[in-house]
């Protein structure tokens, strides 16, 4: 049944207005975005089934173009559409940072990080640059690697740490396995890292494994 036919009190855009976005399931909102489903079903339809074809909503925004495109009622200019979406929240979670003092807001950073690298298929090592009051500079990939692994070279991490005049790092990369258990090779790269930024006065705040549900933190293990 199009959802045109449905009591107003049920479709999604109507309860959004008179109830808010979080009262809204998944695929409630999905529907919001794609506007319209495709012959025989409707929005709330499509957006359910498409997230069980990718997995999860994570999984439909960590979507390539040719994997998007290739499902019944969606397009370039619907992918062009969310992934939009997805940078203004990458954008709005980086200003609590940018803002203020990053470690004030670590649900914040997880998040970001989670929304920018969590579903990657590769690894890729993501840097983050703070002032001395732990404010945002910069952030930014510096390595990416293959399915399993990134080559990490400290030197580099370094050399971009003084370019930004930084006080501070965060780094991070993520497992594209969905495992978020730090290796013993992740171990050990955090230590040369800390070492090597306190030869010139850097602090080394924390190094997150990412994936696309879960950051598992060095500092709250005690690693740092």
């Amino acid at each position: 049944m199009s959802i045109a036919h449905w009591p107003e009190a049920e479709r999604p855009r109507e309860k959004l207005l008179r109830q808010g976005a979080a009262t809204l399931n998944d695929s409630e909102l999905l529907a919001i975005f794609l506007r319209t489903g495709v012959k025989g079903i409707n929005a709330v339809e499509l957006a359910r089934s498409l997230l069980q074809e990718f997995g999860s909503l994570t999984g439909l925004l960590g979507a390539s173009l040719e994997q998007f495109k290739a499902k019944p009622g969606l397009g370039e200019a619907k992918y062009a559409q969310l992934m939009a979406c997805m940078e203004l929240a990458r954008r709005a979670l980086s200003e609590p940072m940018r803002l203020g003092d990053a470690l004030s807001s670590p649900r914040q950073v997880r998040d970001y990080l989670r929304l920018s690298i969590g579903r990657r298929d590769i690894e890729t090592f993501v840097v983050i640059f703070l002032s001395a009051q732990n404010r945002l500079i910069e952030v930014e990939e510096v390595f990416k690697g293959t399915l399993t692994e990134t080559r990490v070279y400290p030197r580099e991490v370094l050399r971009r740490a003084l370019q930004h005049n930084a006080a501070a790092l965060i780094v991070a990369h993520n497992h594209p396995s969905g495992v978020s258990e730090p290796s013993n090779a992740d171990r050990i790269l955090t230590d040369t890292l800390k070492r090597a930024l306190e030869l010139v006065d850097i602090r080394l705040l924390d190094h997150f494994v990412v994936t696309g549900g879960h950051a598992e933190s060095f500092a709250e293990r005690g690693w740092l």
